[in-house]
């Protein structure tokens, strides 16, 4: 078993539901412009400490811009021992349509 695909209205219902992290991996300046209050950026320099601080069991969620490099990303993930992990289909081009 591996990561799971999700559509922005399941991954919703994950965030409203549970405890679960919304990552969204894409770069700082479009982070900046605009993101979900719930995410948090995600970046290179960042990962060590995400890896390190955050519990494996919970539900994370990855967003980036069209839904392709949040699943190697939550690949990944999933390989350093995160249990539940989710990439997110569209990326955050759907996620600001439809929230």
């Amino acid at each position: 078993m591996s990561f799971k695909r999700i559509n922005h209205n399941q991954a919703e219902d994950l965030l409203n539901n549970s405890n679960a992290i919304l990552v969204d991996i894409r770069d700082e300046e479009s982070y900046n412009t605009s993101h979900d209050e719930r995410a948090i950026n995600l970046l290179h320099w960042t990962f060590p400490q995400f890896l390190f601080e955050t519990n494996k069991e919970l539900p994370i969620l990855v967003l980036c811009y069209h839904g392709n490099s949040s699943q190697m990303v939550a690949e990944f993930l999933f390989q350093q021992g995160f249990s539940d992990v989710y990439s997110i289909d569209g990326g955050y081009a759907e996620w600001i349509l439809n929230n």
